[in-house]
């Protein structure tokens, strides 16, 4: 992970975005391109290409879609999100800093990328 950022739920998504953006753009030289749901459209995109000159592109799903369909890109994200419920800490516990969490959350990810690399 290159970012995290925790904030409260009464934050709405683009305007935590903006500031994940913010946060991460010093540590990203290499990142071009972001994919994001259809929350983040709007002015979203053209912000983050004139701030940091990256691409945001929204993966929308179709108009006509019914039930659940894989969208491409989409489940990048949404294994990560499975990967850290499968730690207690981030799926049953809450945390009273966002701090905590974010530590939390690194925590878990470095785990995940330790087993990665040495199985077993």
């Amino acid at each position: 992970m290159w970012g995290i950022l925790v904030t409260a739920a009464s934050v709405q998504d683009p305007s935590g975005a903006q500031r994940a953006f913010a946060r991460l753009e010093p540590n990203a030289e290499r990142l071009q391109k972001i994919y994001a749901d259809g929350r983040y459209g709007g002015t979203l995109p053209n912000l983050v290409l004139q701030l940091c000159g990256w691409e945001l592109e929204v993966v929308k799903k179709a108009d006509d879609q019914k039930g659940f369909v894989v969208l491409p890109k989409r489940w990048i994200v949404e294994r990560t999100f499975a990967w850290m419920g499968k730690y207690r800490r981030l799926s049953k516990d809450y945390e009273f800093l966002p701090e905590s969490s974010e530590a939390m959350i690194r925590w878990a990810m470095v785990n995940r990328m330790t087993r990665c690399l040495a199985p077993g």
